[in-house]
């Protein structure tokens, strides 16, 4: 039996030897065992119904809140009503301050008013003075004419004038001046403009 197993055996090993040169493949072609083991077992994984998932916990639901206790709702009416008494006094506040700017204002405005009628009355006095002085001026110069006349020409003239500008004349005379004047008027105009004259003169002064 042993010379028959050697030329076997050497006939294997020159077969292998081949087959390794040539590149061929050892094993026959074809889908291999173990892939066909695998494969089964991978359906059959897949096909096989997944585990239904835990269900999500339910939202615990909070405890109602506890009814507050007398002393609690004593505290917060109080709270609530020191804060309407802070704004209502912020309230009154602002309108003060509001007020007093309005009258700081006003008082502004009197103060310039009462500064502006202030120099209007001194100007209004120089220029009282001035039109008096002025006006003072013409009669004394109106009497400087009628003492320069004769007392007769005087006298027709002064009989003629109206009874406020005579007596504003005669009372700016002199007594010496004035004397023979009335006595060449008509008695009854010289009569009667002695007695205003008179009155004129016992009027208090302004």
């Amino acid at each position: 039996m042993r010379p028959r197993l050697l030329p076997a055996m050497l006939g294997a090993m020159v077969l292998l030897l081949a087959v390794k040169m040539q590149g061929l493949p050892l094993l026959p072609s074809g889908p291999s065992p173990t892939l066909g083991l695998v494969a089964p077992a991978r359906a059959g994984s897949e096909s096989r119904p997944a585990a239904p998932s835990p269900p999500a916990p339910r939202p615990t639901q909070a405890a109602p809140p506890e009814a507050p206790t007398p002393e609690q709702q004593a505290e917060r009416a109080l709270l609530e009503g020191l804060r309407a008494r802070r704004t209502e006094l912020e309230a009154r506040e602002q309108a003060l301050a509001s007020r007093e700017m309005v009258l700081a204002a006003t008082e502004k405005r009197l103060a310039q008013r009462i500064e502006e009628l202030a120099g209007l009355q001194q100007r209004l006095q120089a220029f009282d003075r001035t039109l008096g002085e002025r006006e003072e001026a013409g009669w004394r110069q109106m009497v400087k004419l009628y003492e320069g006349m004769r007392p007769r020409d005087a006298a027709a003239i002064f009989d003629e004038l109206e009874t406020p500008v005579l007596l504003q004349i005669l009372d700016r005379m002199g007594e010496r001046k004035a004397a023979p004047v009335l006595g060449a008027m008509k008695p009854e105009r010289a009569r009667s403009i002695t007695t205003e004259l008179a009155r004129h003169r016992a009027r208090p002064v302004d």
